[in-house]
C-alpha cells in the first residue's frame, strides 16, 4: 500500500523466427514494458561489436497509412453520427454514454490483417466517396456564390450586365471600391499615363466611397492599376459574375437555398453508410494501432544476424508470468534473466499499488510528479485528507449535495468508458460527502438558509454547538491548525523514514526528525509555564531541546537552515485557510439570502420572481466560486504544505506494453 510495485528487469535473448510471436504474446498480457536499448548501444562501442539496433518491422509503414485512412474514415463517420443532435441527446450522451459493444475479430498476423483493412476501406470508401466529393463540390459552390453575393450587394448600383466587366482583346477593366478624395486625386493624375481611359463613378453603401470601374488599354494596365492603388483603391474581383446585380444577389440566394436542401441530403446519406460502418472502422482502428504498436516495438530492440535481444520492466509479481509467455511462445529457445534492481535506481519504471478506495487519488499524485522508485507512497493520506480538506474548505450541506451528485454523473456517466472520468467522479464524491457532513455539523445549508429563508429554528438538528462556524470560528481554527500539525508531523515520519532508507542520514536528521526535536522543546517550555509542578525544569528542558534542535538546523542546513523554523511555522498555519473558506462559504451564502430576503420584502409584485432569481443566481455563483476553491486548496495542502516534507519524485511511471481492447475482443 505505501510502496510501490516491486520491479524486475528481465533481458532477454532469443532467435528471430520467435520474436514477432513473443511479442504478440507479451502485448496480449500486458505484463512488462519494453526498455529501448537501442540507444545504449549507440553509446557504448564494447555492445555495437557485438549487437546492432533493431528496426521497425518492414510493414509498419503500410500499416501506419492504413491506420492514417481509418483514423480520418472513423472521424468521418462519427462526425456524421453526431451531428444534428439536440441539446437533450449532448446532455444525455454525457450523463449515460452508450457503451461500446466489442467486437469479436480473429487473431491474425500482418499480412492478414492488411489485407482485411485495404478490403475493408475499398467498401467503406466505395460508399463515403461520391458523398464527400458531392458535399465539398457544394462547399467550394457556396463559397463562390456568397462571395459573389456579398460582390453584387457591392456593386447594386451599377445598372448594367457585371458579365461585361471583363477584359478584352485590347483593353483592361479595373473594378473596386476608393474614397471621393482619391478618386479626385486619380483624375488629376492619370493623364502623365494615358488619356486614352474611361473611368465611372457610382455611390457605394458606404456614403464616404465610391464605386470606380476603370476601362484602359491593355498597355496602360500596370501604371494605371499602380495609380489605382497609390489612392487607396480596394480592387474587386469580377470575373465570374454574370448578370444584373440584383438578378445575381437573386439567383445566388436561390441556389443558396437549393445547396443547402441538397447538403442535408448528402449528410442523410453519409449518415446511413456511418450507421453500417462506424462499428467495423472503430474495431479496424483499434486492431490497426495494435498491430502498429507491436511492429514498432522493434525499434528499441537490439538484433544480430539470427537473434534479437530485449529488455523488459516487470513487476515483480508477474516474473513468473512473462518467463513462461517467453518459454512457450519460442518453443524453449529463449535464455532469460531475471536482474534485481537497486532501491536507489533512478530509471525504475513506478507502478503504484494501491487498495480499492485510494486506487482513484493516485491521479491525483501523478499530477504532481510520478513516484520515485521505492519511494514511500502518498496516496492513501492524499485520498484520506484531501476529501476532508475540500469539505473543510466548502462546508455546506446543500452545496456538498450538488458536488455528489456531480461525482455520480461523471462517475456512473462518462466513468464508463473513461478512466480519469471514473477516477474523477469519485474523488468528487467523496469530497461532496465529507462537504455535507461538515456543513451539517457547522450549520452550513446553503448559508443560513435553514433560519434565514425557511425560519425553521436558530441552527439545523444536526449540529455540533462548540463547531457552528458562525457562533465559534475560533474552535475550527483551532481544529484547523491541530490537523495541519499532524499532517505536516505525518509528512516528516514518511520524509524521514525514505532518507534513511536511501542512506540519507544527515538529510533525514536536519528535516526531518529536527522537528520532532523542535516541538519537544515548545511542548515542555509550555507546560513547564502553564503547570508549576514541572515549573523550571520543563523550561530548562525545553529551552535545551529547542536549541539542540536550531544547532540540528545549522548542522544540516548551514546557516541559513535556521530560516526554516518560519518555513514550519508558514506550513502549519497554511492550514488555517481551512477556515479562511469555510466562513468564506457561509459569509457569501448568507450574504445572498439577506439580499433575497431584502428583494422579496421591498420591491412589490415581482420581488418574488426577483427573489428567486437573486437566490438561485446567487447561490449558483457561489457555488462555483467555492468549489474552485476547495479543490485548489485542498491540492495545495497536499502538493505545498505535505508533499514538500518528503516527495522525491521519479522519473517515469509503469506504462504496460498492452494491447487496447475497447471495441475489440479475440475470439477465444
Amino acid at each position: 500500500m505505501f510502496r510501490t510495485a516491486r520491479m524486475r528487469k528481465l533481458n532477454v535473448i532469443t532467435l528471430d523466427k520467435y520474436a514477432s510471436l513473443t511479442v504478440a504474446a507479451l502485448h496480449d498480457e500486458g505484463v512488462v514494458q519494453i526498455n529501448d536499448i537501442s540507444e545504449r548501444i549507440q553509446q557504448d562501442p564494447k555492445l555495437a561489436e557485438l549487437l546492432k539496433p533493431s528496426k521497425v518491422t518492414p510493414r509498419t509503414g503500410k500499416i501506419s497509412s492504413l491506420l492514417m485512412k481509418t483514423s480520418a474514415l472513423s472521424d468521418l463517420l462519427g462526425d456524421s453520427l453526431s451531428e444534428g443532435r439536440s441539446m437533450k441527446e449532448l446532455i444525455m450522451s454525457f450523463i449515460s454514454p452508450d457503451l461500446p459493444v466489442p467486437k469479436e475479430v480473429e487473431d491474425v498476423g500482418t499480412e492478414s490483417l492488411i489485407a482485411y483493412a485495404e478490403s475493408t476501406l475499398d467498401q467503406v470508401e466505395g460508399e463515403t466517396k461520391g458523398i464527400e466529393d458531392k458535399l465539398a463540390a457544394l462547399d467550394s459552390e457556396e463559397s463562390m456564390l456568397e462571395s459573389n453575393k456579398e460582390l453584387a450587394k457591392k456593386l447594386k448600383y451599377l445598372d448594367m450586365d457585371l458579365g461585361l466587366l471583363t477584359d478584352s482583346k485590347y483593353t483592361s477593366t479595373i473594378v473596386g471600391r476608393i474614397t471621393a478624395e482619391s478618386a479626385q486625386k486619380f483624375k488629376d493624375e492619370y493623364s502623365k499615363i494615358t488619356d486614352k481611359l474611361f473611368y465611372e463613378l457610382v455611390p457605394d453603401e458606404e456614403k464616404e466611397y465610391n464605386i470606380m470601374v476603370v476601362v484602359v488599354a491593355n498597355k496602360y494596365k500596370d501604371n494605371v492599376y499602380t495609380l489605382l492603388r497609390k489612392n487607396e483603391f480596394e480592387k474587386f474581383e469580377t470575373e465570374s459574375l454574370e448578370g444584373r446585380p440584383d438578378s445575381l444577389i437573386s439567383s445566388s440566394e436561390s441556389r443558396l437555398q437549393a445547396i443547402e436542401s441538397e447538403r442535408s441530403q448528402a449528410k442523410a446519406e453519409l449518415k446511413v453508410v456511418a450507421e453500417k460502418w462506424d462499428d467495423e472502422v472503430l474495431a479496424l482502428k483499434e486492431q490497426l494501432e495494435n498491430e502498429k504498436e507491436k511492429n514498432e516495438v522493434f525499434a528499441t530492440f537490439a538484433e544480430t544476424d539470427k537473434t534479437f535481444v530485449f529488455e523488459a520492466w516487470v513487476p515483480e509479481k508477474n516474473v513468473e508470468k512473462a518467463q513462461n509467455i517467453i518459454e512457450t511462445t519460442t518453443d524453449g529457445h529463449a535464455i532469460m534473466e531475471v536482474e534485481e534492481v537497486p532501491d536507489n535506481s533512478e530509471d525504475v519504471p513506478v507502478l503504484q499499488e494501491n487498495c480499492t478506495y485510494a486506487k482513484p487519488y493516485e491521479l491525483l499524485v501523478e499530477m504532481y510528479s510520478p513516484l520515485k522508485y521505492n519511494e514511500i507512497d502518498p496516496t492513501l493520506f492524499v485520498a484520506l485528507t484531501f476529501p476532508l480538506f475540500f469539505g473543510f474548505c466548502l462546508t455546506d450541506a446543500g452545496y456538498g449535495l450538488f458536488v455528489v451528485i456531480i461525482g455520480i454523473i461523471l462517475y456512473r456517466g462518462m466513468g464508463k468508458i473513461n478512466k480519469t472520468m471514473h477516477d474523477g467522479g469519485l474523488i468528487i464524491l467523496a469530497s461532496g460527502i465529507w462537504s455535507i457532513i461538515l456543513g451539517l455539523f457547522t450549520n452550513g445549508l446553503l448559508g443560513d438558509l435553514y433560519t434565514r429563508i425557511l425560519g425553521m429554528g436558530p441552527a439545523l438538528p444536526t449540529v455540533i454547538d462548540s463547531i457552528n462556524a458562525f457562533k465559534n470560528p475560533a474552535t475550527i481554527l483551532v481544529i484547523a491548525i491541530v490537523i495541519g500539525l499532524i499532517y505536516t508531523n505525518i509528512g516528516f515520519i514518511v520524509g524521514a523514514i525514505d532518507n534513511l532508507r536511501y542512506g540519507n542520514k544527515k538529510d533525514a536528521i536536519g528535516s526531518q526528525i529536527v522537528w520532532f526535536v523542535f516541538e519537544l522543546g515548545i511542548i515542555l517550555l509550555a507546560l513547564g509555564y502553564l503547570f508549576p509542578a514541572l515549573g523550571m525544569i520543563g523550561m530548562a528542558l525545553g529551552a535545551v531541546l529547542i536549541i539542540a534542535a536550531l544547532a540540528m538546523l545549522i548542522w544540516g542546513n548551514g546557516a541559513y537552515g535556521l530560516m526554516d523554523v518560519f518555513g514550519f511555522m508558514g506550513d502549519v498555519l497554511s492550514y488555517a485557510r481551512l477556515l479562511a473558506l469555510c466562513l468564506a462559504t457561509g459569509g457569501i451564502a448568507m450574504t445572498v439570502n439577506i439580499l433575497t430576503n431584502m428583494v422579496n420584502e421591498m420591491i412589490p409584485v415581482v420581488g418574488i420572481a426577483l427573489a428567486v432569481f437573486v437566490f438561485i443566481g446567487g447561490h449558483i455563483a457561489n457555488f462555483l466560486f467555492q468549489v474552485l476553491g476547495a479543490g485548489v486548496n485542498a491540492l495545495r495542502l497536499n502538493y505545498v504544505e505535505f508533499f514538500s516534507q518528503f516527495y522525491m519524485g521519479g522519473k517515469n511511471s509503469f506504462e504496460a506494453f498492452k494491447a487496447k481492447r475497447q471495441f475489440t475482443k479475440i475470439k477465444k
